[in-house]
């Protein structure tokens, strides 16, 4: 009898070792989670429905728990550090708001082809580096709004942004100065006080995770958008590093599964842009369509001001990221 356990003791032990030992039999996780945005806005809900599509997938295996959204639990220009910390585990964000934590992380709305490709050209992989040098695993990119676009509630009619006051966010704060714009910040809170009242002429934001009431204060919506409005989702490495094979797997697939429904050229975010212009234009709003030379000045000058942020940040990374996310 003695060696009979001992001997069933001994493969249990190999098959452990091997990882062979059932998922279904892993402990059941549970993890924290915060968003960049307040719970329920538009920004906010493409990682709202990532994490519930992580709790239906993995129950007995991870269950991500959210705690709550920026600007109520803090500032969303914090989370990500407070979260390479560890004060969460988990966090939806733009890359906007943690360039303060990773000075390269602006390229991840300049990429010039699908994230699929970034993943085999060896792109994700340098950001992964970057990223778990400051403690954080990145996970997926799950969401795209498409283009940030520059609207106003009057009208311009070329490549000058002179006597403009501007609500912005790091995403386009070069871009716009450099054109001639005074700027300030705010959250998106504050957007429609600002523009009912004039305090700011305009800001930046995507046509899709656009808050629907901003209809009543914005006139003109400018044409061409600009860079990729893209959200994240990153993980703490610890955090990451503490989860087994199979917790590992629901995070990833269900990640990999939104990033392939965001990209560019997807048919759902294409078709959200035609369905969400068309709506602003049938409550009133109008375009400014930039042709021609100053169509091309206009997106020349978007990425010029932006990469050069970068490199003059990171010089060696952000030259040879430029070489990897660029055509």
């Amino acid at each position: 009898m003695l060696k009979k356990f001992g001997l069933a003791l001994g493969v249990g032990a190999v098959l452990a070792a091997a990882g062979a030992v059932s998922p279904a039999l892993s402990a059941e996780k549970t993890i924290n989670a915060a968003s960049c945005w307040p719970i329920g806005s538009p920004v906010s809900k493409p990682f709202q429905a990532l994490v519930e599509e992580v709790n239906k997938r993995g129950k007995g295996v991870i269950q991500v728990k959210m705690v709550g959204g920026a600007p109520a639990i803090g500032s969303p220009f914090t989370l990500v550090q407070k979260m390479s910390k560890g004060a969460y585990d988990m966090v939806g964000c733009t890359e906007a708001y943690f360039g303060n934590v990773l000075p390269e992380a602006p390229v991840l709305r300049f990429a010039e082809m699908p994230y699929s490709e970034l993943r085999k050209n060896g792109g994700i992989d340098y950001m992964q580096k970057l990223f778990n040098a400051k403690r954080i695993h990145y996970l997926a990119r799950h969401n795209d709004f498409g283009p940030f676009h520059l609207w106003l509630n009057k009208p311009i009619d070329k490549v000058d942004l002179k006597g403009l006051h501007l609500r912005v966010s790091p995403v386009y704060t070069a871009f716009f100065k450099s054109l001639g714009a005074t700027v300030q910040t705010s959250n998106i809170q504050q957007v429609y006080t600002y523009m009912e009242n004039n305090t700011v002429q305009g800001y930046g934001w995507p046509a899709l995770g656009w808050v629907p009431a901003w209809v009543k204060v914005t006139k003109y919506r400018v044409e061409p958008g600009f860079y990729n409005s893209t959200i994240h989702t990153l993980v703490n490495l610890k955090t990451w590093n503490s989860l087994d094979k199979a917790q590992q797997d629901v995070l990833t697939q269900v990640g990999m599964e939104f990033e392939a429904r965001s990209e560019p050229n997807s048919k759902e975010l294409t078709a959200a842009l035609v369905k969400q212009k068309a709506w602003m234009a049938s409550e009133g709003m109008e375009t400014i369509s930039l042709e021609g030379a100053d169509r091309d000045a206009w997106l020349k000058k978007a990425s010029d001001e932006g990469w050069k942020e970068v490199l003059d940040r990171s010089p060696d990374h952000g030259a040879k990221l430029k070489a990897l996310f660029t055509k």
